[in-house]
């Protein structure tokens, strides 16, 4: 079901262990599931490589993620804050987040640099997430 605003992509890159990104993508997702306003699931368009392997393809497992109803906050901040939370439990972890072609790398520990990175990224693509705060009915 993927209804609502636009598209994300989430890739937690870990260098080839598949087993261990498949395991991380999987908790993701159950951080992710639990937020309202949000649909998460297992990116799966591509089906399994070859017989007997699981993912979307070259070993890569990879989660979408959409708004399914106007939330207090732009639905990329709900989103980034989310997994900010959740990379911050474990300074290796990684996620790649892609939204209508343009993406940003989130680290369980940033430093300034990559957070103005992230903050630039939201800025680019706040346009995609509705209209801005100012915009609703009062």
């Amino acid at each position: 079901m993927r209804d609502g605003g636009p598209l994300w992509t989430l890739t937690v890159p870990t260098g080839g262990d598949t087993l261990r990104q498949e395991r991380l993508t999987r908790d993701l997702h159950d951080c992710l599931v639990k937020a309202d306003g949000l649909v998460v699931g297992i990116e799966d368009a591509e089906g399994p490589a070859e017989p007997g392997r699981k993912g979307t393809g070259a070993g890569e497992v990879a989660l979408w993620a959409a708004t399914t109803a106007a939330v207090a906050r732009p639905a990329s901040q709900v989103l980034i804050t989310l997994i900010k939370e959740w990379c911050a439990k474990e300074r290796h972890r990684r996620v790649v987040v892609t939204i209508a072609g343009d993406s940003v790398e989130i680290t369980g520990r940033p430093d300034a640099a990559q957070e103005r990175m992230v903050r630039e990224f939201q800025d680019r693509i706040s346009g995609d997430n509705g209209p801005a705060p100012d915009d609703s009915a009062a």
